[in-house]
């Protein structure tokens, strides 16, 4: 009987461990579909992956938006696959969230109306220090048409 108790021990003793979950997350990747062709291709091809929870295509804007439990960058292998080769993630942010929205690098003509390209540039003005008359002076900018908070 000793053996016995020996072997069922380790039998008792094993943990079930299940693999980690991936977090649910949104991916969003831009997507140049022309027809309607394109768009169900590309929708059919993401929804049938294992861990998606939803798929909006916007056509207008070229994006995709995929929710769920899965990787980005399978995604947008599974995208390429459907035969658009040049998706890529998308690479925008909405303009009023970005301080110089027409500096080179950041301003795109390709870009959905209201977007500019997600860069981090530091120009010299917001690299010095931030002083009352740096304040004052930024009431008033031309480049802002809703800057002037006197009014």
């Amino acid at each position: 009987m000793g053996a016995l108790d020996y072997l069922s021990n380790f039998c008792t003793d094993v943990r079930v461990t299940r693999p980690r979950r991936k977090p649910m997350q949104t991916v969003e990747i831009k997507v140049k579909m022309d027809c309607d062709g394109c768009e169900r291709r590309v929708r059919n091809a993401v929804t049938r992956m294992k861990g998606v929870k939803s798929v909006e295509v916007n056509r207008k804007e070229s994006r995709v938006t995929v929710s769920g439990y899965v990787d980005p960058n399978k995604v947008l292998k599974r995208i390429r696959r459907t035969g658009k080769k040049r998706a890529e993630f998308w690479p925008y942010v909405p303009q009023h969230l970005v301080h110089f929205p027409y500096v080179s690098g950041v301003y795109d003509k390709r870009a959905p109306a209201g977007y500019v390209r997600n860069v981090n540039i530091v120009t010299p003005s917001a690299a010095a220090s931030n002083t009352a008359e740096e304040q004052v002076m930024s009431f008033f900018s031309d480049d802002n048409v809703n800057a002037c908070s006197i009014m």
